[in-house]
């Protein structure tokens, strides 16, 4: 399928820039006093997320001072494999973005480490154009199918396929913003998106097909926290200072929660009744790591290697970093 092309692409120019290097911010090291450069998925070059609405509260560079820290500067990208390129590049110390192509980076030999799962259970769906399209996985056979590759939504999609025991004509990259327009005109017969998108893609009369977080629990995403390892090696102390740094955020959330909800609708464009539809507060743990969430982080990387996207296994001990 066309996506496998795509996605060894995308690792191939990852394996590529895996070698660059890159350095660390230029202030970084002990007793100095730096920004931190942190990339994420989005728009606007904002956080999302409890760190994001304690970075909105100016609370983020107070909880990181004792590094050093003394401002934050967040570069969001479209898709997971343009970040996972900027980390290679050097131009980030910090990323937080969804597992997948975290994982498939690892895989491509890129030195991260993971330190914190901010998000888990993050839910994707399957909906079909609206005029003659498909009513059913089954009826996926053969069809064209949109979805933003190299992302959570991406292997929820392959692996709904799999187990279902079908293949499309083609799986064709398309960011989940621009689905609705693919699905309009008639260029794809259905696409996988992020559950926000389901919420708003059935109000405007979308069939949804199926949903992660109903048929395919196995499925669901999670975060990952990465840093890169010069950057660790230089401030060791990141690790303890975002781990808490998260949960005083995920703390401070969910104690107002009308006012995150408010954030969240901020940043993503999407009205409140979707966003408080899709957002829920069980899906933000406050500690860095837990069962449920490595769990579902082992089932991922599994599938992937299984799937030969992530092309050198590796054990999931070796990458994260715990609190000292």
């Amino acid at each position: 399928m066309r996506t496998r092309t795509l996605l060894a692409v995308a690792t191939a120019a990852l394996l590529a820039l895996a070698g660059c290097g890159g350095e660390p911010s230029e202030a970084a090291g002990p007793g100095d006093t730096f920004t931190l450069r942190i990339g994420a998925i989005g728009n606007g070059n904002k956080l999302s997320g409890p760190v994001g609405y304690l970075n909105s509260k100016n609370g983020l560079v107070p909880a990181l001072s004792s590094l050093g820290v003394t401002g934050v500067e967040v570069v969001t990208f479209p898709n997971g494999p343009d970040l996972n390129q900027a980390l290679a590049a050097g131009e980030l110390d910090l990323a937080t973005y969804g597992d997948t192509p975290a994982l498939v980076a690892r895989g491509a030999r890129q030195p991260t480490r993971l330190i914190a799962q901010s998000q888990i259970n993050l839910d994707a769906g399957i909906l079909a154009r609206k005029s003659g399209g498909p009513t059913s996985l089954a009826g996926l056979a053969g069809r064209k199918v949109a979805v933003q590759t190299g992302s959570y939504i991406h292997r929820y999609l392959l692996g709904a396929l799999g187990d279902a025991g079908v293949e499309p004509a083609e799986v064709i990259h398309i960011y989940s913003a621009d689905v609705e327009a693919a699905l309009e005109r008639g260029d794809v017969d259905a696409a996988a998106v992020p559950i926000a998108n389901v919420e708003a893609l059935k109000a405007k009369g979308y069939p949804l097909i199926t949903l992660a977080s109903k048929d395919h629990r196995q499925y669901l995403g999670t975060s990952a926290t990465v840093v890169t390892e010069k950057f660790l090696e230089a401030e060791p102390g990141i690790v303890s200072a975002w781990q808490q740094a998260q949960r005083d955020a995920t703390t401070k959330a969910k104690a107002d929660w009308p006012g995150f909800l408010a954030y969240t609708v901020s940043i993503n464009g999407f009205p409140p009744k979707i966003v408080e539809a899709s957002t829920h507060a069980d899906q933000w743990p406050a500690e860095p790591f837990t069962p449920q969430g490595l769990a579902l982080l082992k089932g991922t990387k599994q599938f992937l290697v299984e799937q030969k996207f992530v092309r050198t296994d590796f054990d999931l001990d070796d990458w994260i970093v715990a609190q000292p």
